[in-house]
C-alpha cells in the first residue's frame, strides 16, 4: 500500500453521520466492469447511485471515496447473521477486477498486500470480528458472485482477516462429491445459517446460489451447488467459529 491514500469523492452516500460504533462489518467487492476507469467513473457518478469507502487498482493504489462515517452505497440488499441492508453497518471495499463477465482474472500482489494494510487499520480501528468480514456474495448470495472464487480467502485469513478452516486438505479431498443424506443436508445448513448466510425457505434455483456461494467461499476448487461431505465438514467447522 503506498503511503499516501488518493482521494477521489463519490456523491453517492447517506447522511447523517454514523455512529462509529455501529460499523462492525467489512465487505469485500470486486467492480466487474470491463476497465479501471469505467467502474471508478461509475461509483463516482450521481446518477449510477452505487459508490464504496476504499477502492484499491491494480497497481495497488488506493482511493478514499467515501468517508466512513457516512453510508456507501456498496451492499444493497442484503443479510449477514441477524443484520439486513448492511450499508447502515459496513465499510465497503472495491478491488478492480473485471470479474466474471469481461474475464476474471487474478488479483494482484500489490492489491493484496494493500487490501492485507487498509483491512488491518478499519479491523483495529472499529474492532470488528473475523467473521464480520465479507464478501458481496456472502450477504447477497442469490444476485452477487464476487469476489469470487479467486479470491484469497485462505491466504487472508493467515493474516487474521476473514475465518478459514483448519482442516486437513488431503482428507477433505477424500469426502469430496460423497453423497450426504437428507437429515444432514439439514445439518449443514444449519451450520451454513450459523456461519451468518441467511438461510429461509428458499426454492431450488436460490438453494443452488446459496451453496454455489458457500463453496465460492470456502471451497474453491469445486463450485456446483451441490452438497457434500466435504462441504457438510467444513460448514460445521466454519459454525463453531462465526
Amino acid at each position: 500500500m503506498t503511503n499516501k491514500i488518493g482521494i477521489y469523492y463519490s456523491p453517492n452516500f447517506t447522511t447523517p453521520a454514523r455512529n462509529k460504533k455501529n460499523i462492525k462489518y467489512i465487505v469485500f467487492h470486486y467492480t466487474g466492469m470491463s476497465s479501471e476507469t469505467k467502474a471508478i467513473s461509475r461509483l463516482t457518478d450521481v446518477k449510477s447511485k452505487v459508490s464504496c469507502h476504499y477502492f484499491i487498482k491494480k497497481s495497488g493504489e488506493i482511493i478514499l471515496m467515501v468517508p466512513e462515517k457516512y453510508q456507501a452505497w456498496h451492499a444493497g440488499i442484503s443479510n449477514w447473521k441477524k443484520d439486513s441492508f448492511l450499508n447502515r453497518s459496513s465499510i465497503g471495499i472495491e478491488i478492480s477486477n473485471k470479474g466474471h463477465r469481461f474475464g476474471y482474472e487474478n488479483y494482484s500482489k500489490k492489491q493484496i498486500l494493500s487490501l492485507i494494510k487498509l483491512s488491518r487499520l478499519l479491523i483495529k480501528k472499529f474492532k470488528i470480528k473475523s467473521s464480520n468480514i465479507v464478501g458481496h456474495s456472502d450477504i447477497s448470495f442469490d444476485r452477487k458472485v464476487d469476489p469470487g472464487e479467486k479470491f484469497p480467502w485462505k491466504f487472508l485469513s493467515k493474516k487474521k482477516i476473514g475465518i478459514w478452516h483448519q482442516l486437513h486438505k488431503e482428507k477433505l479431498r477424500k469426502l469430496r462429491k460423497k453423497k450426504i443424506t437428507e437429515v444432514q443436508k439439514r445439518q449443514c445448513l444449519n451450520f451454513i445459517k450459523k456461519i451468518g448466510y441467511l438461510v429461509k425457505k428458499n426454492n431450488k434455483k436460490n438453494k443452488i446460489k446459496l451453496f454455489k456461494n458457500f463453496q465460492r467461499r470456502f471451497r474453491q476448487e469445486l463450485i456446483n451447488g451441490i452438497l457434500d461431505k466435504e462441504c457438510l465438514i467444513i460448514a460445521e467447522k466454519l459454525s463453531k467459529i462465526s
